[in-house]
């Protein structure tokens, strides 16, 4: 079955079945015209974009959860315009082994850069998950080629067992038992985390911290019981940012820009800064 993507063009059945998120359903869910629905009579919406939003009121813990849209728009100028260049070179590399007709999630898409910009190479199919509204909006405006979905991972993934051959977690929380369910058997997860001394010059001129923190340990240890290390490397670029750059990368990263945040970032024309990745490889575990 084909069905009239958002922008008219036609769109292949995806291999990977979605599921209602709707407590105790968990039926298949189904494409019909501008809706998804389940046998259970579940109906869903497509938004104009094309996304659809699976988010269960359960699921919310604030009325506009995830990613503001001033951060989610921080960090696509960003990454356009080139400060994400080193991890999505390590991430084509990683992919480059995927077997043709691949499916691939990312979790916590944010706004689709890496998803998208790796689909565009073709070879797989491409799912996107969000909690952000604004990021997936965003996504699904952009990629139109990939999936994109609202929905709370930390809750549940709503893709059915072992649908997919790389699961993506790219600057987002964890959710090791719904990512190992809905993995393949064979299949790989790629977590990338900022380095120890990613940003560390803004983070010393700005927040007035240069801490050096190992987030990849950390994610290792909350994988652990799902999952196992396979191989760990740092990628690693130096970027000059304008002091429109330094607060998009204020905003996109840590949130918001204090009123004495501010007025440090201010007085900056100009920084070099370190942009760093550490990336893993998990595979899961067996039985």
């Amino acid at each position: 079955m084909s069905h009239c993507g958002p922008h008219g063009a036609e769109e292949k059945s995806p291999l990977v079945t979605l599921i209602c998120p709707v407590r105790h359903c968990g039926a298949p869910l189904e494409r019909r015209q501008r809706s998804l629905v389940c046998p259970q009579g579940h109906s869903f919406d497509l938004a104009r974009s094309g996304y659809c939003n699976l988010l269960q009121p359960q699921d919310r813990r604030s009325k506009n959860p995830g990613d503001s849209r001033p951060a989610v728009e921080a960090r696509r100028r960003l990454l356009e315009a080139g400060y994400g260049a080193a991890l999505l070179a390590a991430l084509e590399e990683e992919i480059a082994a995927l077997r043709p007709g691949a499916a691939v999630l990312d979790v916590g898409c944010g706004e689709g850069f890496y998803l998208g910009s790796l689909a565009a190479k073709g070879g797989f199919e491409a799912h996107g998950l969000d909690l952000s509204v604004p990021a997936v909006e965003l996504a699904a405006r952009r990629y139109p080629e990939c999936r994109w979905i609202v929905a709370n991972a930390d809750r549940f993934l709503p893709y059915a067992p072992a649908s997919f051959d790389l699961a993506l977690s790219l600057d987002a929380r964890l959710s090791p038992a719904e990512i190992r369910r809905v993995l393949a058997p064979e299949g790989r997860l790629l977590v990338a985390v900022p380095a120890p001394d990613d940003l560390v010059e803004l983070r010393e001129a700005v927040l007035g911290e240069g801490v050096l923190r190992d987030r990849l340990a950390r994610a290792a240890e909350l994988l652990a019981p799902d999952f196992v290390l396979e191989n760990r490397r740092t990628v690693r670029q130096t970027a000059l940012l304008d002091s429109a750059a330094l607060g998009d990368a204020l905003i996109a990263t840590y949130r918001g820009a204090r009123q004495s945040r501010q007025a440090r970032l201010d007085v900056i024309a100009d920084l070099e800064v370190t942009l760093a990745h550490d990336l893993a490889r998990f595979l899961p575990r067996s039985g």
